[in-house]
């Protein structure tokens, strides 16, 4: 006897989100959606064979699960809480599973208010990018009871390659932090870098050679260059407001911890003078634009070719 798969529901079909749920419908769970500000992912998943969710609350009452994957705490808490929202049309034994980068004391907050429903929430922040997620090979770092975890591993692993239980409800959130606190870090340091190259007259392709030869070499590091070398805009597709938001909640975390934080508040003001810069829309790569600029330095300014002399025509004797 074949069991029926989970009902799913799945908000945010943005850069990360349309792979994932694609993935989730393509192999044969009942599926429905909404979506943010862009429509066209809906309707792409639409054609795929998803319906369309007219609110949270609809979502809740027709789902067994839930993903979200939106931007932040912000608005992981108004999906749930408002009027129409997921608490609106929650039944007992729903799980909602948060894939968005948000704030842990948020995530444990919400955990509390949805259990007196029957509600279970766990964390699973994502790993990799949106190739990866069309692809179906994300990684996810999981925060929840082995129980839970057991019951959607299934639809995890439609889009997941890895999938690591990095603890209780809330470790997942947290680790996710503190693994993007360590990628933002390295992304200031070689905004920095590479402007440190172009105004001391350090060829920039020149710099990229020696660090590829060495051990500082990684593939974070060659998606930086992807732009900041090759100009590629599709080289790591986060934005640098996504950036400044991560990083802000990983110094909050700290805080709430009570650790010293040099580096990582250090690191926060690069990313806030980016967006004060009017680059919130731009991706990670890009800080080096602005950390570049901020130093009157153009990283993309081609050297000007010698206009060839017009050779005089000799006169008539």
């Amino acid at each position: 006897m074949t069991t029926a798969k989970q009902a799913v529901g799945f908000i945010g079909v943005g850069l990360m989100g349309h792979g994932m749920a694609k993935n989730i419908v393509e192999k044969g769970y009942p599926l429905s959606v909404m979506g943010h500000r862009n429509k066209k992912p809906v309707k792409d998943l639409v054609k795929r064979g998803a319906k369309e969710a007219k609110s949270p609350a609809e979502m809740a009452r027709n789902s067994d699960v839930i993903f979200l994957c939106v931007t932040s705490s912000l608005q992981v808490e108004d999906l749930i809480r408002r009027a129409d929202g997921i608490k609106a049309g929650a039944h007992e034994g729903l799980i909602i599973v948060d894939c968005s980068t948000a704030d842990p004391n948020s995530t444990l907050a919400l955990a509390e208010e949805l259990k007196p429903l029957g509600v279970r929430l766990i964390d699973a922040p994502l790993g990799r990018s949106p190739k990866e997620a069309e692809l179906g090979v994300l990684n996810t770092f999981v925060g929840a009871d082995k129980k839970t975890l057991e019951e959607v591993r299934p639809i995890l692993e439609t889009w997941a390659e890895n999938i690591i239980h990095v603890g209780p409800l809330g470790a997942g959130h947290k680790i996710k932090l503190i693994n993007n606190f360590i990628s933002l870090s390295y992304a200031a340091t070689f905004a920095e870098a590479f402007t440190a190259a172009a105004k001391t007259g350090v060829p920039l392709e020149k710099l990229h050679e020696v660090v590829s030869a060495g051990g500082m070499n990684s593939i974070f590091f060659q998606n930086m260059c992807k732009w900041i070398i090759g100009r590629d805009p599709k080289a790591h597709e986060f934005t640098l407001a996504n950036c400044r938001k991560d990083i802000g909640y990983f110094n909050q975390m700290a805080d709430a911890a009570q650790l010293t934080t040099v580096l990582s508040s250090a690191v926060q003001q690069s990313y806030t003078m980016a967006l004060a810069m009017g680059r919130g829309d731009k991706h990670m790569p890009m800080l080096a634009d602005a950390v570049a600029n901020f130093n009157g330095i153009d990283l993309d300014k081609k050297p000007k070719k010698a206009k060839a002399k017009a050779r005089k025509k000799p006169k008539k004797k």
